[in-house]
């Protein structure tokens, strides 16, 4: 028999009892059984309770947060708002260098920078989940923010340490980059879903129409500052040079600082916030729920157990009816967004393989000389002029047309854009190669011949059928109009050269490995001629800017300056420098000297993506001075030809992305709406995914990439119009809201679940 506790027939709350009992128990004052579920009957505990209960104390009026200039605003929003922008910044100011830090900085090739790119913007987008489970179950979304703050400044720290040249040496600059990057992704992604809803919960619930308002300036801060990081830290990567080259640690520094401003502004208004305690995570009880519906009913796969009419109804022993209702219309939601990663697998190429792009094309506009890193700024810049563009003018326009343009298919035409948008990349792709010197293949070599004697020279291959490599002699520093390709039989050969100077005839040889670039450089040995093989930079990366090396034909060591930390020395007699990357610009008089000499060298223009090869000879009238040749051609296409596929992705981004989440707020509970968010997310994490996989596994030629990128877009919009046809959207009446209330017990192995409202 079930132990029996005393009742009382009283209203005094719930709240005020502290005896627990089972639900059949006996009442003090009528001497009844009653049950719990009895509303006039509550428990209380014989040893507390009197016949008179004294009323509680009255509670002092709560003090109100203050306002800004006695509005409705809370004062404490100015943080959160001052927060977001510096974290934003923080985040898109680092990310919009770290393609070309990856290239140009640790020396990865293309491919592993764009897998390791997109691996760090995936997890940023898995990361969520943990804040959000970590604020709603244990912390709380204040305690969550600050330390999860402190994670991501000292992820910044780790991250600047690892672009310093003279901090160790590159196995110590790939873990601290990692490292760096690893905590950036949790603290970026556990803050997250926490900052906006915190912000939401400094304001009353009758001022409704201050908290619409109060996100669309948080949004704005959030645009404001990826605008401005995306434009400022290219520069501070390309034009402020640290160690004699691009300053990559002040590019990382900079958006450190912003994110340790951004948590001491946060932590100074602390005593103004509303801190809502933890209250239990939504998320997790979906996933509970769906698991238990699942497993359930494999369990009850017998034919003798009547089925039913929807698989979540088999939830039902555990999980309260209205649960199951919000989670059959959030799986409905869920299905339709099976096919988005794949749009934004082409719209998070933005800040790799579309910034490598730029480094190849020429970035003078004439009246600004661009970073191929700051054409990502086009982004955040044509969504604040499309958002209003498109819902002000566009929309309005369609529907006075009598176009019935539903949010689905809106969605589906975003889709259609970014496949122009790869589309258009793919034509620039192939412009762009049309452009470059062609690249040896196995067992191949290029090979130019210099000739730096005074009079032509007539150079033959032997042993080869005395294939001549040109046509004509070589006249005295004239300069090749290309490279010859020669074949080879092994992966490395040694060839013969006959060169015929004037009446003699001389013999060299020299080793060459295939699918490289050779200089073969002929230079005066008394009355005769000798020559001398040097391997030229067959691919030299000069991150849109400008290589330059030296060949000294003085009999005297020389020192070149060529700017702030930028200095060669030459050997002497035909020394040959390595390669440097400068500015591009012209360069009129570049300070030289020599253990008992200075002068001056006029390198003339030194035009973006070039490679050149200055050759330092004296004149007795002249004095010293450089021929200027080049190993590789400057970049012809500018990088102005972006700008048709920047302005077709964004405008397909607000079509799809804003469209979107309008859409799956509308179609499900209210209650339901953070799981939606939290799918969202990872929707766009699965879709980095997909690049970081294409880039390391697929070895496809680039313009061929996103040719296949348009292509599969294209066939997922196909599959994702032909679900929405079939989609039967929900009309606003027939959503249950669920109650702001407890739901009672319905067996005893029910969860009571109090589901709330969720602001987003």
């Amino acid at each position: 028999m079930a132990r029996r506790y005393p009742l009382t027939c009283s209203t005094i709350p719930l709240q005020s009892r502290s005896c627990p009992g089972p639900s059949s128990q006996q009442c003090l004052h009528c001497s009844c059984q009653h049950h719990i579920a009895d509303a006039h009957h509550v428990p209380r505990c014989p040893l507390v309770v009197s016949a008179q209960v004294p009323p509680p104390p009255p509670s002092l009026p709560k003090k109100p947060p203050p306002k800004i200039c006695g509005s409705n605003y809370p004062l404490s929003i100015v943080f959160i708002v001052v927060n977001e922008f510096c974290e934003r910044f923080s985040y898109y100011g680092m990310k919009a260098v770290l393609t070309l830090y990856f290239l140009y900085f640790l020396h990865w090739n293309e491919d592993t920078s764009t897998s390791v790119y997109h691996a760090f913007s995936s997890l940023c987008y898995f990361t969520p989940i943990l804040g959000a489970a970590i604020a709603d179950s244990w912390l709380g979304k204040f305690k969550t923010i600050m330390y999860l703050s402190l994670v991501y400044v000292l992820g910044h720290v780790i991250k600047s340490l690892g672009a310093l040249p003279i901090l160790g040496g590159h196995m110590v600059h790939t873990v601290l980059s990692l490292v760096g990057l690893s905590l950036i992704a949790l603290g970026t992604g556990g803050i997250k879903p926490c900052v906006a809803a915190f912000g939401g919960d400094q304001f009353e619930k009758t001022h409704e129409q201050e908290r619409t308002r109060y996100f669309s300036v948080f949004y704005l801060s959030i645009n404001a500052g990826s605008l401005i990081s995306t434009f400022v830290t290219p520069m501070l990567r390309g034009d402020v040079q640290c160690f004699g080259e691009d300053c990559y640690a002040l590019a990382f520094g900079i958006p450190g600082l912003l994110m340790l401003i951004a948590l001491v502004v946060f932590a100074m208004g602390s005593k103004m916030y509303q801190k809502t305690p933890p209250e239990g995570n939504i998320v997790t009880q979906v996933i509970k729920c769906i698991w238990f519906a699942i497993s359930n009913r494999f369990k009850n796969r017998s034919g003798d157990i009547p089925k039913r009419q929807h698989w979540l109804d088999w939830a039902a022993e555990k999980y309260p009816k209205q649960l199951i209702m919000d989670v059959k219309a959030l799986t409905r939601i869920l299905f339709l967004y099976i096919p988005l990663p794949m749009f934004w697998a082409l719209l998070e190429q933005q800040g790799s393989r579309w910034t490598l792009q730029a480094t190849r094309m020429n970035r003078n506009l004439g009246f600004i000389v661009l970073q191929p890193d700051q054409m990502q700024v086009l982004n955040p810049l044509l969504v604040l002029i499309f958002i209003p563009l498109f819902d002000l003018v566009i929309y309005p326009l369609v529907s006075k047309c009598g176009i019935n343009f539903s949010s689905l298919r809106k969605m589906a035409v975003g889709m259609i854009l970014a496949c122009l948008a790869f589309a258009v990349v793919a034509v620039v792709e192939t412009k762009i190669n049309e452009m470059a010197p062609p690249q040896p293949g196995p067992q191949e070599i290029f090979l130019q011949v210099l000739n730096l004697a005074d009079d032509e020279v007539k150079v033959t291959v032997v042993g080869d059928d005395n294939n001549s490599l040109l046509p004509e002699s070589i006249k005295s520093f004239q300069k090749m109009p290309h490279y010859s390709k020669l074949h080879l039989k092994t992966k490395s050969q040694d060839f013969h050269f006959h060169l015929k100077y004037h009446n003699l005839s001389v013999y060299t040889e020299h080793s060459v490995e295939e699918k490289k670039w050779y200089s073969l450089i002929i230079r005066e040995d008394g009355e005769s001629v000798s020559s001398m093989m040097v391997k030229d930079a067959e691919n030299i990366t000069t991150n849109g800017m400008t290589a330059v090396r030296f060949l000294n034909t003085l009999h005297k060591e020389v020192n070149i300056n060529l700017g702030t930390d930028i200095s060669l020395n030459v050997g002497e007699d035909y020394g040959v420098s390595a390669y440097r990357t400068v500015q591009i610009g012209e360069y009129p008089a570049v300070h030289c000297k020599t253990e008992d000499d200075d002068f001056s060298l006029n390198l003339g223009l030194l035009n973006f993506g070039a490679a050149y090869l200055f050759v330092i000879t004296n004149s007795t009238h002249q004095g010293p001075h450089a021929w200027k040749t080049e190993d590789i051609p400057a970049s012809k296409i500018s990088i102005a030809w972006q700008l048709p596929q920047y302005v077709l992705v964004t405008a397909g981004e607000v079509m799809f992305s804003v469209t979107g989440l309008e859409f799956s707020y509308s179609q499900a509970p209210s209650s339901m709406k953070s799981v939606l968010q939290a799918a969202w997310l990872l929707t766009i994490g699965v879709g980095n995914f997909i690049v970081l996989t294409v880039a390391q596994f697929s070895d496809l030629v680039q313009w061929v990439e996103f040719t296949l990128f348009s292509c599969l877009l294209l066939l997922v919009c196909l599959i994702f119009s032909i679900m929405g046809y079939y989609y039967v959207p929900l009309k606003s009446e027939d959503i249950q809201e669920p109650a702001a209330k407890k739901i009672p017990h319905i067996q005893e192995n029910t969860i009571n679940l109090e589901t709330k409202n969720t602001k987003l």
